[in-house]
This record gives C-alpha cells, sequence and structure tokens, in this order.
C-alpha cells in the first residue's frame, strides 16, 4: 500500500523497499512502464474478508496513474535470445 499510495500523491520519494515485491517490481512500477494487476478472489464464505480486502486494494492501486509507456529498443541480451529462437 505504500508504493501505490506514494505513486497516487505524486510523492517525491517512492519507498520500494518496504518490500521484497514492490523492490522487485520498481522498474515496471514507476516511469514509462505498462503494469497490469490481477486480483484473485473466491466465491467460499470464510474468504469473504480476504476477498473484499484484495478488491479495496485493487480499487485504489487502479487509481494510480503511472504516466504513458514508452516504447525502449531491444536490449542486445534480449536480441541475443530473439536470434537464438529463429
Amino acid at each position: 500500500g505504500d508504493v501505490f499510495a506514494a505513486l497516487l500523491n505524486k510523492s517525491s520519494h517512492v519507498p520500494y523497499r518496504n518490500s521484497k515485491l514492490t523492490y522487485l517490481l520498481q522498474d515496471s512500477l514507476g516511469g514509462d512502464s505498462k503494469t497490469l494487476m490481477f486480483v484473485n478472489i473466491s466465491p467460499s464464505e470464510v474468504d469473504t474478508s480476504e476477498s473484499t480486502s484484495s478488491l479495496m486494494f485493487a480499487s485504489r492501486v487502479a487509481k494510480v496513474e503511472l504516466g504513458k509507456a514508452s516504447k525502449k529498443g531491444d536490449s542486445a541480451e534480449v536480441a541475443r535470445l530473439s536470434k537464438a529462437l529463429k
């Protein structure tokens, strides 16, 4: 929640290091990347609070605008692997 709150508020500091997941995804969450989030919920009554929590988090994340994505050129590694596949 901290990272998405900072992104939503366009804070000058985004605490990516508060979570291992956001630290690993910081290149995808900041700047010129497109990011897609899937939320899994359960139809079971015993999972109602977890499903509600997940949906509330997803609604907060949906409000974050990361900016327009831009295409970067392929890195040398991507080019090498693409050539190897052909």
